[in-house]
């Protein structure tokens, strides 16, 4: 997995805590239109987005391996995922893979059914396609308490006390 360059970190908003982390994943997922569940990283140590390209890496402490039960899929997250998010899908994804007949096969692409069925589609690299509900992928949204002194985030990345920029 090649590292996040320099360059590209200098023009991205990145956040080094896997709280401020996880809401920026789940915000990234909403505003994509996409499942809130489909990423379910732990202890993410660094999260960056590039606004100009859509271009997000999550960092986590290690890989996590998640079965999503309604749909008996197992689904490997490695340390290191990178992907371009845009209206509807997350493309040229890096560090997802699921199992398809006993083989590790990486995801490159989750997409939304254009035809607004409530499906959601993964391609693999090996030309395997499969289809699947998308609420298979929600989870339902915890009631939060909401903290006056902090402003409730309006657009992915645009808040949070503990963000890093690097110039």
């Amino acid at each position: 997995m090649a590292l996040i360059a320099d360059e590209l970190k200098a023009k991205a908003e990145v956040y080094y805590d896997d709280e401020i982390s996880q809401q920026c994943t789940k915000l990234l997922l909403k505003e994509a239109g996409l499942p809130n569940g489909l990423l379910p990283l732990k202890d993410i140590m660094e999260c960056g987005y590039v606004e100009e390209t859509g271009f997000v890496w999550l960092k986590q402490k290690k890989r996590i391996d998640h079965v999503f039960q309604s749909l008996g899929r197992l689904v490997s997250y490695g340390t290191e995922i990178t992907a371009f998010a845009e209206k509807g899908r997350i493309k040229k994804v890096k560090g997802i893979k699921t199992r398809e007949l006993m083989v590790w096969v990486p995801v490159e692409e989750i997409a939304l059914d254009e035809q607004k069925t409530g499906k959601l589609i993964c391609k693999s690299i090996a030309g395997i396609t499969k289809t699947f509900p998308a609420s298979a992928f929600q989870i339902p949204e915890k009631e939060e308490k909401i903290n006056c002194a902090i402003p409730k985030p309006v657009v992915l990345m645009e808040r949070a006390p503990q963000v890093i920029k690097n110039n």
